[in-house]
């Protein structure tokens, strides 16, 4: 697809989901439920594995909510999607891996579109911020998600000042998988995207639905449901072809072809 603000790309069992959006690629609302369209039509499609979510542009990966069309009537309470926010942040049951590739400035809301993935990797020019602070405002999904990811007290530093901060040191904080030129982040998210997409789906599934759920739960309780297969993911992996056939190539010494089955 190659019209609008969302342009996809297919290969194999990976979709490139690539918001073009300019000047900044801000998000308004009808750019969003889009998205979630987007992600629920790969979470639905039996035949893709991985996405990747990037940027068109250098200077700007998403600086969040579009202000411009906030003020021309997209109420911050309206309709987003399927998805919530940038299709992402809210859509249920999404288990497979998707990768998000940062180039330029990423702030706000598109700071908190990138916390949603699983994987991000970003260009050395990038920046983040979560500036909401200095507009009366709260960056809800970032609250809930960052303390979670990096030190509590990090976490709070740049939530309650909004200041700055460089590729370099979310790589430090474990936000970044890898920094890369900006003209090699691109292929650098392909690459990562084929290794995963030469993995087991069903094993990915199943760590994305026990890593999500598992999150309010006390350890043995989650433990309990892994070893019971209450997980639905779980219960599909251990009584799966993928499942024997990881055993039998160990086995064997080769290589498993998964088939998702």
């Amino acid at each position: 697809m190659t019209d609008g603000p969302i342009r996809t790309r297919r290969e194999g069992g990976i979709l490139e989901v690539t918001l073009d959006r300019p000047k900044a690629n801000a998000i308004d609302l009808a750019t969003s439920r889009i998205m979630g369209e987007t992600f629920r039509s790969f979470r639905d499609d039996p035949d893709l594995r991985v996405a990747i979510l990037r940027a068109e542009g250098e200077k700007f990966f998403c600086p969040g909510w579009d202000l411009k069309a906030a003020a021309a009537g997209d109420a911050v309470d309206g309709d987003y999607g399927v998805g919530g926010f940038g299709g992402l942040q809210e859509l249920p049951n999404m288990n497979k891996p998707v990768i998000c590739a940062v180039n330029g400035i990423c702030c706000g809301g598109g700071l908190e579109l990138a916390l949603s993935c699983d994987l991000i990797l970003a260009s050395d020019n990038a920046t983040f911020a979560l500036p909401e602070i200095r507009s009366g405002t709260v960056a809800d999904a970032a609250s809930i998600r960052l303390p979670k990811r990096i030190p509590y007290h990090v976490a709070m530093d740049l939530l309650l000042t909004g200041r700055w901060f460089d590729a370099g040191e979310a790589l430090r904080w474990g936000i970044l998988k890898v920094i890369t030129a900006p003209e090699a982040l691109r292929g650098a998210a392909w690459d990562l995207a084929r290794l995963l997409e030469s993995g087991p789906p069903l094993v990915y599934a199943a760590i994305k639905e026990v890593v999500r759920e598992a999150e309010d739960m006390a350890f043995q309780d989650a433990l309990n449901r892994i070893t019971k297969r209450q997980f639905a993911t779980v219960d599909r992996l251990y009584g799966s072809e993928d499942q024997k056939e990881g055993a039998l190539a160990f086995a064997e010494k080769r290589s498993p072809v998964w088939k998702g089955r």
